[in-house]
């Protein structure tokens, strides 16, 4: 897990040591910087395995230099086949096996990787640089370019200069998601490569192209008794989790009073020689706290727990960390109890194992019972529906379902909430993969981990560790388990209003089903009631129209936003403290 950076501008070294150190906690372990022909590669180092020295990056192979972030968790076995080929190793690192990878398969070592990763690979023999980004984008990739001049980053703030000019687009998309989805950034001229993508750079014509290597399939259900399925999500599941306890650090676990991360954590301490090290954090507010239920998940599953009891300042105090650790604006208030998650968990363990990706293969969140009920509210006359819809206030939730024409129309409103200025983004970028099902419950799973998994969960899990240099590493995002629980029957998944039936049923060979069947108030905290005190003076200072008229660029058509509204009012003021740190300051 690491910081990685490449760029063929006229820079001196020592400019690229001062931009990584802008993102210094990414890799605090080993800074390196070299010169590759016309190129400049620079590396932040977090060291998980092969801790030597020989294992730092950038790391050069023949005519071949590259900078990684990830983990490659099927080297081992790579390593081998490589061997037979003639090649050997000098460290023991997935570092070398990549890019020797690269050397023998060309991109195909693509299709062979199974990991998190974002690289890039220049080649001073063809003068090319390769660069690609994992299945599901777990790892983050930034790039500049214009006029053939590029940097690429694995975040956006050594990207940016004083030059850098807001773009207007994805200030619009921010306001309707609470994030900035790939490929846009806040910025013009900076990209994000999405998700299962290769970025070829051509430095003779200073020419770029970008094509996919995965993607969601169209779903083809499988013919497979419930039992089978049973078996094989488990075995495949306990496959994930061994890959990924691979480690020459510390290691441990999340663990909430959630089905996914007890799951994770039961199966880590069935694999494990050593008693686990799980890490919950609780609040005083009995709504949003899960402690009690993970200390009773610790104790039957045997690990060594620790709980961080967080108080409302706690919380509140982190605001300006998520402003400068995420780059863009981010209006997952969740951000805030992950980024105290992962402080706690720095004191005792640098790699941690969590549960996320579960709710979207396995159809846990609360929303997919909406689908049903939608399905119900269309069979009435659209006509009708809309002359109901009349005599409903604006503000009430029900009208805009009435207004929804089609399932597709409304699954999409479940993702982008405040449609407020233009749809081209999403019917250019992610309409496609509401085409993959017939089952409207799957399509809204898809488009899930197409827009919001890469964009919101994945960027929260990324900047909330990296912030304190922890890797965390997600079994349910393993491709494998993404690709077979696509093609599962329904009714394994999501039966009579059950959510994750297949993983409840594993789970309750560990855990009682008495003990984790009961509703999960989620990782979030009490935003409604923040805003209307803790935060009520703050928030209403800095989301003032005026204020935002005042911004250069800032789109003048949001002067008549509804600011009341409790979401929007959370990612304006997230958007106000944010312009206020990145638009005055360019240090």
């Amino acid at each position: 897990m690491c910081g990685i950076y490449l760029t063929n501008m006229p820079y001196k070294l020592e400019e690229v040591k001062e931009k990584l150190e802008k993102i210094k906690h990414r890799g605090p372990d080993y800074t390196g910087i070299i010169q590759h022909d016309t190129l400049i590669l620079g590396h932040l180092r977090l060291a998980i395995l092969d801790l030597d020295a020989r294992s730092n990056q950038p790391y050069q192979y023949k005519n071949l230099a590259i900078v990684f972030n990830g983990e490659i968790y099927n080297f081992k076995e790579l390593r081998d086949e490589l061997e037979i080929q003639g090649y050997n190793f000098d460290t023991a690192s997935d570092t070398e096996v990549l890019i020797k990878g690269y050397d023998f398969w060309g991109e195909k070592v693509l299709e062979k990787l199974n990991g998190m990763f974002s690289f890039a690979i220049s080649n001073s023999k063809n003068n090319e640089i390769f660069c690609a980004r994992d299945r599901l984008g777990v790892k983050p990739f930034y790039y500049y370019w214009k006029d053939g001049q590029f940097e690429i980053c694995s975040q956006l703030q050594p990207l940016r200069n004083k030059n850098s000019k807001i773009s207007t687009e994805a200030v619009s998309i921010y306001l309707s998601t609470g994030y900035v989805p790939s490929p846009f950034s806040i910025y013009e001229d900076i990209y994000k490569l999405q998700p299962g993508c290769i970025l070829n750079i051509d430095l003779n014509k200073k020419t770029k192209s970008i094509k996919r290597y995965w993607d969601l399939e169209k779903v083809e259900t499988l013919d497979i008794s419930y039992a089978e399925a049973k078996e094989r999500v488990k075995e495949l599941l306990k496959d994930a989790v061994r890959i990924r306890m691979q480690s020459d650090v510390p290691l441990g676990t999340f663990l909430s009073g959630g089905i996914d991360s007890a799951l994770v954590t039961a199966l880590a301490a069935e694999i494990s020689n050593e008693k686990i090290k799980t890490f919950t954090i609780g609040f005083d507010d009995p709504k949003h706290d899960e402690s009690k239920v993970a200390e009773k998940f610790a104790k039957i599953i045997g690990t060594e727990h620790i709980t961080t009891m967080c108080k409302v300042e706690d919380v509140l105090d982190l605001i300006p960390k998520l402003i400068k650790v995420y780059d863009e604006p981010f209006a997952d208030s969740s951000a805030l109890p992950s980024l105290l998650l992962n402080k706690g968990a720095k004191q005792h363990a640098t790699v941690v194992l969590s549960g996320d990706g579960g709710d979207e293969s396995f159809i846990g969140y609360k929303y997919f019972h909406s689908i049903g009920t939608f399905e119900k509210i269309q069979k009435i006359p659209f006509a009708l529906r809309k002359f109901i819809a009349k005599f409903l206030q604006n503000s009430n939730k029900f009208k805009s379902i009435l207004l929804c024409e089609n399932n597709t129309f409304f699954i999409e409103r479940i993702f982008v909430n405040e449609a407020i200025h233009s749809r081209n983004w999403f019917e250019e970028n992610y309409f496609e993969y509401l085409q993959l099902s017939n089952n409207s419950i799957q399509k809204a799973a898809d488009l899930n981990i197409k827009l919001w998994l890469e964009n919101d969960s994945n960027v929260k899990v990324d900047r909330a560790s990296m912030a304190y240099s922890v890797e965390v590493r997600s079994p349910f995002l393993d491709y494998r388990i993404i690709q077979l629980t696509r093609t599962l029957p329904m009714e394994y998944k999501f039966t009579d209003g059950r959510t994750k039936r297949i993983l409840r049923d594993i789970l309750s060979d560990y855990i009682p089903e008495d003990i984790f069947n009961q509703p999960k108030s989620g990782f979030s905290i009490p935003l409604k009631k923040w805003i209307k005190n803790e935060l009520k003076s703050e928030i209403e200072e800095n989301i003032q129209i005026e204020y935002f008229k005042s911004i250069k660029d800032f789109p003048q058509f949001y002067s008549n936003l509804n600011v009341e509204n409790i979401t929007l009012k959370w990612r304006l003021y997230i958007l106000s403290k944010w312009l206020n740190l990145n638009c005055t300051n360019y240090d």
